[in-house]
């Protein structure tokens, strides 16, 4: 049964500084390669060109770049999941689910092997001072919303719903936030359907100045923040939303303002 969202119960606009970085590119090594669910593999990689790496906000971008199709590299985007400059180390997740180049990549990677990356380019960085979240996605999303749960404060409580195949693809998070997750199953091919994640959805509540963050397929992302905006009476300027992967489009993400 839906929660009803009658008047909106945020007084102010979040704040959210955005924060260019320079634009490097890095030479890395394989360090460790960990499959840490059936569907999700963890390489660690290492290098002097990370002790100065920055990446201020958990849903950061760089470009992962490896070989394509003939002699041309191909880029990607990943999440930094998790990085210490003094180890000069860096940890990037793969979704392994569809067979994309880094996909191949990561399915190929032993230690010793080199890995290029660039970025992140910026980091949008809400400010500490909100305590309530809702994080909603799919398997591409965990690296951001594992690395969020895991940063965050202990007087933090957040929500997060997260579409997976199975319960095999469920990840542990350590955290002193005060953190509930609802793991919501469907197959592979039904990941473009928002049907399951609007299910848990419509029995959350919302409560006042709570940040919400989706990422997923991007018409699942839409669904979403079409769902919180117009059902729930829920402000945009309290949404972030984006489309982490297009079906049938490679390397194709979209933003929703």
């Amino acid at each position: 049964m839906d929660i009803p969202q009658t008047s909106n119960p945020n007084s102010a606009t979040p704040k959210i500084e955005r924060v260019r970085h320079e634009l490097k590119r890095r030479s890395l090594t394989v360090s460790s390669v960990e499959k840490i669910t059936p569907g999700m593999l963890r390489i660690e990689v290492i290098g002097e060109d990370l002790a100065d790496f920055v990446s201020l906000a958990p849903d950061d971008h760089i470009k992962v770049i490896v070989p394509g199709a003939g002699e041309e590299m191909e880029r990607r985007d990943y999440t930094p999941r998790r990085y210490d400059n003094d180890a000069h180390t860096l940890v990037l997740d793969f979704a392994i689910h569809e067979a994309g180049p880094a996909t191949r990549w990561a399915l190929d990677a032993r230690c010793g092997d080199k890995l290029e990356i660039a970025g992140p380019r910026g980091s949008a960085v809400v400010s500490s001072e909100i305590k309530n979240w809702l994080l909603i996605g799919d398997e591409t999303a965990l690296p951001a919303i594992g690395r969020r749960i895991e940063e965050a404060d202990s007087d933090a409580c957040i929500t997060a719903i997260v579409a997976v195949a199975n319960d095999a693809e469920h990840q542990a998070f350590r955290s002193d936030a005060q953190v509930q997750t609802h793991w919501v199953h469907r197959p592979l091919s039904e990941a473009t359907d928002a049907s399951t994640l609007l299910a848990v959805l419509r029995s959350v509540e919302l409560l006042p100045e709570t940040f919400v963050w989706i990422a997923a397929e991007a018409s699942v992302t839409r669904a979403i923040r079409n769902y919180l905006v117009e059902e729930r009476g829920y402000p945009l300027s309290w949404i972030k939303a984006s489309g982490y992967w297009v079906k049938g489009k490679a390397d194709t993400t979209e933003k929703f303002e």
